[in-house]
């Protein structure tokens, strides 16, 4: 009798739409392609372990069933924001009743980079006996998340985001089985793969919210002014905290770095359309003009910091216009590293070097009795010298070597001063001449 009002959920898009075999996956050729690694695993006949690292929807989770069901293994999956060491321990008791009855399992541990280091201790001893065969997956780097011993008795596999072609196959299976009753615009299309991106699941979440909306308004042509206006659209996909973050800034600072101003500019609408904060995009971008442009173009410093100024008084999105102004005037600078250089080399010497005094002619004397020591004693004084320059005089400990450290670059205001340091040193040479 209860048959009669038992109603059966109508699983996700997404879910209805998970691959049941190798050859369904969307994606991941560089894997899954004839003679490539994960194919040749499949292809093994006995599982391994294996961290799945990428980025959001790109079958992470797909993959680790198919392996399962590949190798007729029981399916354990445990998340690491909801699970703990007791989890572990119960997955580990139903894997030895499994063992029992003649079945391996594999453990698949999603976001395995929220498990602390007790916990990714936990899974070792049965990831080395062998009672269960992990797989976990991860948006983060895993060098850095996932502890070293478990890491060396895992095969890391990068997983990357999906193609706008490989996206479009996705739509057209979607609508082949299950939107058949719906036409789609290719405008609509690129619309809702240009907000995906890359991520097959928020496609798929998109194409459903899109179902809903149009079986809503009875309408079965889609265009993209429907969507636009039907659906909520996030910003894109962006990791304040992980990889992409740090690749994008590394992309923005390499561009500025190599003299590229749209690319520059694209690095940094990509940032702040994906919600970086602007103040950290400021910090970051006038330390590329101390780090990069240097003294060649002692501009740039200036515009970097009154662009973060600007930002702080306007906020957004006004102030984001001199943050943009700011990096192609950075791309277009010319470029020295010569004084980061010169720094870092400076602060390796000295952490490295002795102590050394201050030579005594170079010392304070405000005293009578530092005078009398000799403090300050044949201190040649620049300005009452020719040129305001006291040629021969020696400013560095006693015998310590020239260093040479700053060496100026032949770009922007630095030429200048490498002429004026090559004079400066010529009187040096003529000066210690003159003394034989």
């Amino acid at each position: 009798m209860t048959d009669l009002f038992k109603v059966t959920p109508t699983p996700p898009l997404a879910e209805a739409l998970r691959p049941a075999q190798l050859d369904q996956v969307i994606g991941q050729s560089h894997l899954l392609g004839e003679g490539k690694p994960l194919r040749l695993a499949f292809a093994s006949g006995k599982p391994h372990s294996m961290i799945l690292w990428g980025p959001p929807g790109v079958g992470k989770t797909t993959l680790a069933r198919l392996t399962a069901n590949a190798f007729d293994c029981d399916f354990i999956a445990l998340s690491a924001v909801f699970s703990g060491v007791k989890d572990i321990r119960a997955a580990m008791e139903q894997a030895q009743q499994n063992l029992a009855m003649g079945k391996h399992t594999i453990l698949f541990v999603d976001e395995i980079h929220r498990f602390n280091k007790s916990q990714q201790d936990a899974l070792l001893p049965y990831a080395e006996s062998g009672l269960v065969t992990l797989i976990g997956a991860t948006t983060e780097n895993p060098s850095f998340e996932v502890n070293s011993a478990l890491l060396s008795r895992a095969q890391v596999y990068v997983l990357q985001s999906l193609t706008e072609t490989e996206l479009k196959q996705l739509v057209e299976r979607a609508q082949q089985d299950v939107l058949s009753h719906l036409e789609f615009d290719p405008a609509a299309v690129d619309t809702l793969i240009g907000y995906a991106d890359g991520d097959a699941r928020r496609l798929l979440n998109l194409l459903e919210q899109t179902s809903t909306a149009a079986g809503a308004g009875n309408i079965t042509h889609i265009t993209a002014e429907f969507i636009l206006n039907a659906l909520t659209l996030n910003a894109r996909r962006f990791d304040k905290g992980g990889d992409n973050f740090y690749d994008q800034i590394s992309a923005l600072h390499k561009s500025v770095r190599g003299s590229h101003p749209d690319a520059a500019l694209y690095w940094l609408c990509r940032m702040l359309d994906g919600g970086a904060d602007p103040r950290y995009l400021s910090r970051r971008i006038v330390r590329m003009a101390w780090e990069d442009i240097g003294i060649a173009d002692p501009r740039a410093m200036q515009i970097a910091n009154d662009a973060a100024l600007t930002y702080e008084r306007l906020g957004s999105p006004e102030g984001e216009l001199a943050l943009g102004q700011a990096v192609i005037y950075l791309a277009v600078a010319a470029k020295s590293n010569a004084g980061y250089n010169a720094f870092n080399q400076a602060m390796a010497f000295v952490k490295q070097d002795s102590s050394r005094e201050v030579p005594v002619h170079l010392r304070n004397a405000p005293t009578r009795l530092m005078k009398e020591l000799g403090y300050g004693h044949e201190y040649r004084y620049a300005h009452d010298e020719p040129q305001a320059y006291a040629a021969g005089e020696t400013y560095l400990p006693e015998g310590m070597p020239e260093p040479s450290w700053y060496e100026p670059v032949p770009r922007g205001l630095e030429i200048k001063i490498a002429d004026k340091l090559a004079h400066l040193r010529s009187l040096d040479v003529a000066a210690k001449t003159s003394k034989k």
